[in-house]
Formats: C-alpha cells, sequence, structure tokens
C-alpha cells in the first residue's frame, strides 16, 4: 500500500494507473466499520483503490471541532492495508491549500438542513472533492447514506459540472443497539452513549407510521415525540424533504428524505432514512 502525502506524490500515482478502474473513498479518517464497508465494496468494483483521509479545515465552521476531530493514522492505516487498499492518500493542509482561491459551492440544495446551522459546511465539501477527482480521476467515488444531504449534493454537482464519476451509495452501518457508526460517536460521554440509539428508535418508528398521502407534519411529530422520551436529547432539527430539490414537503406524494440532528451535551449527531413510494 502506497501512502501518498503530497498533491505531487498523488498525481504521479494516478499517471501511473492510467486507463484502470479507479474507486475513491473519500474520508476524514477515524476510520470504523461504515468506511470499512465503502473500501469493500470500492475493493469489489475496481482495479485500483484509493482512500483519502483528510480532515478538511474548509468544511469547518468558527467554533466547529476541527482541532478537536478524533486522528488516529496508524490505526487507520493498518485497516486499509488489511481491506487491501491500493493507496492512502494523506496530504498536510498547509500544502493542499496553499494560497487557495477557488472554491466550489451549489445553489439551493445546500440552504436546507444540516447547512442552516453550518453555512460554509458544502462549500467546503465539494471544494475539497473537486480537487480529489481531478487528482484521482476515479471511475466510483464511494459515499454513506448517513451523510444524506452531503451525498445528494454530490450527486448533483457531479451531474452538473460533468465530472463523469459515478457516485455510489452505501448503507448505513449500525451498533448493535441501532445507533449509526460515526466518528464523533468517541465525544459521546457513558450516560449520552446510552441515550443516542434513540435517534434510530424513533425513526424506525416514523418508518413504520410513514405512508404516501401523510402530512409531514403528523410524521415528524412522532420522530420528534419518541426522541423527547430520551431527557439528554436537544433537537436541532427532524424534517422531511423532497430528494431532488432538498425542500421541506407538507404532504408525502413523492420519494422523500427524512432526516434528523440532535445534541447529545456537546455532540451532534446525523441520522435518517428514505422513502421511496414506489417501494410500497
Amino acid at each position: 500500500m502506497k501512502v501518498l502525502r503530497n498533491v505531487e506524490e498523488a498525481l504521479e500515482f494516478t499517471k501511473g494507473n492510467y486507463q484502470k478502474s479507479v474507486g475513491l473513498v473519500p474520508t476524514m479518517g477515524f476510520l470504523h466499520a461504515g468506511h470499512k464497508s465503502l473500501i469493500d465494496e470500492a475493493r469489489k468494483n475496481n482495479e485500483i483503490v484509493v482512500v483519502s483521509i483528510f480532515v478538511n479545515p474548509t468544511q469547518f465552521g468558527p467554533g466547529e471541532d476541527y482541532e478537536a476531530y478524533p486522528r488516529d493514522e496508524e490505526r487507520d492505516f493498518k485497516l486499509c492495508e488489511e481491506a487491501g487498499v491500493d493507496a492512502v492518500f494523506t496530504p498536510d493542509p498547509k500544502e493542499f491549500y496553499q494560497n487557495h482561491k477557488t472554491y466550489v459551492t451549489i445553489e439551493d440544495l445546500k440552504d436546507n438542513l444540516c447547512g442552516k446551522t453550518r453555512p460554509i459546511h458544502f462549500r467546503g465539501v465539494l471544494t475539497v472533492l473537486t480537487k480529489l477527482f481531478h487528482i484521482f480521476k476515479p471511475t466510483n467515488a464511494y459515499f454513506g447514506r448517513k451523510d444524506a444531504q452531503q451525498f445528494l449534493i454530490v450527486k448533483k454537482a457531479v451531474e452538473d459540472l460533468n465530472f463523469g464519476i459515478n457516485i455510489v451509495p452505501c448503507p448505513i452501518k449500525r451498533e448493535e443497539d441501532g445507533l449509526a457508526i460515526s466518528s464523533r460517536n468517541v465525544y459521546l460521554s457513558e450516560e449520552e452513549r446510552k441515550a443516542a440509539p434513540i435517534l434510530h428508535k424513533a425513526l424506525e418508528k416514523g418508518r413504520a407510521a410513514i405512508k404516501k398521502g401523510m402530512k409531514a407534519e403528523d410524521l415528524i411529530k412522532i420522530i420528534v415525540d419518541e426522541i423527547k422520551t430520551e431527557k439528554l436529547s436537544d433537537i436541532e432539527y427532524v424534517q422531511v424533504v423532497d430528494t431532488k430539490e432538498i425542500k421541506d414537503v407538507d404532504v408525502i406524494d413523492g420519494d422523500v428524505l427524512v432526516a434528523l440532528a440532535v445534541r447529545f451535551g456537546k455532540t451532534r449527531l446525523i441520522d435518517n432514512f428514505f422513502y421511496e413510494v414506489w417501494d410500497v
């Protein structure tokens, strides 16, 4: 497994693998079973697998957890090597963004859900991904459905900008008690960790109740009421949005994303499910 520490090394690696199918798994490191599932999917379907490990400063706003974000390079490298990754790209932010003046953004889709409280987040996400896509020229890029708004935004940006990359969504990986696996789960205190599975429980209650023609506010109430049974929860949002424009819907009459963000202490967790009317 090659470790690529800068853009020059990465470009040289790409040149040497021109015309091969490349699967890219973009991550911020502190890899877990969710990341491993993305890597495994990439390994099944590509000749070359590249994992980027980069805590991207441009997607963190003031007062967010950039400096505190968990990092463990040695463990990450071990997981990648055991999973058969061909190359890991882990650049220094100062070199990667040297005298950087250009950013990539998207209209409308960034303004709802997480974008309401993290206004620069998706600009940072699209900028780093654009750079990674240009450097590695992947055939396929793999994203977890836990970051559902990110997946929808990236898919649209790739379509709009004609990248010619297949964006592959992968299922949410969960702990045995239902909590979505996340690098930020390590921030939870013991008491908060016991409380956090209420999110999955609430979403499953919503999933059982959802049906075509239902008012979104009625579905939201079911989910919110369940979350509020856990006193440590602090709801940022529970919303039902369409999967094209990421706008709130009044009545569920098409495919929707049911998404939430909830804090336990200082830790902000997200989770969701997609409802596709043709499935029922």
